[in-house]
């Protein structure tokens, strides 16, 4: 899908290398019927896949922009700087509290790593599974036990 001539001409517009005249005149010859349409839109969507299917996101999440290597290498240097200031403090003997501060900053600075991760570099992976029909026996009160104690 990234290298779709479609997605490029788009880039091309947005980047100014090519006008949105020129661009509508070369998807002029393009042709889509109705049906192409209504199955390239139901495809996916509203066809139920089999249970086990293992269906993936048809535009993913990328990891290869910069910002999000930008939010890596800043969460990188500021996992080092609080872990660091952590360990020496620790060699030190600083106060309680300023211990605490620096494993929190640590430790608040891996989650918003980890969040960036999962939202923005994490492909969807989506593995169908069914319930089962709920089965539930009549209870034959003739068989129950009476215990006594």
């Amino acid at each position: 899908m990234k290298e779709d001539s479609v997605m490029d001409l788009l880039r091309k517009v947005k980047s100014g290398d090519v006008s949105v005249e020129d661009a509508r005149k070369a998807l002029e010859d393009a042709e889509l019927t109705e049906e192409d349409f209504v199955a390239a839109v139901d495809h996916g969507v509203f066809n139920e896949p089999k249970p086990g299917t293992v269906v993936r996101a048809t535009v993913s999440p990328s990891g290869d922009s910069w910002l999000i290597v930008l939010v890596g290498l800043w969460g990188i240097l500021w996992t080092l700087y609080w872990a660091g200031a952590l360990s020496y403090g620790l060699y030190n003997k600083w106060d309680q509290q300023l211990l605490s501060f620096n494993l929190a900053m640590t430790l608040l600075t891996l989650i918003i790593m980890g969040i960036v991760y999962l939202k923005w570099v994490l492909p969807d992976v989506l593995v169908v599974k069914y319930r089962r029909s709920k089965y539930i026996p009549s209870h034959d009160t003739e068989s129950w036990k009476k215990y006594e104690v």
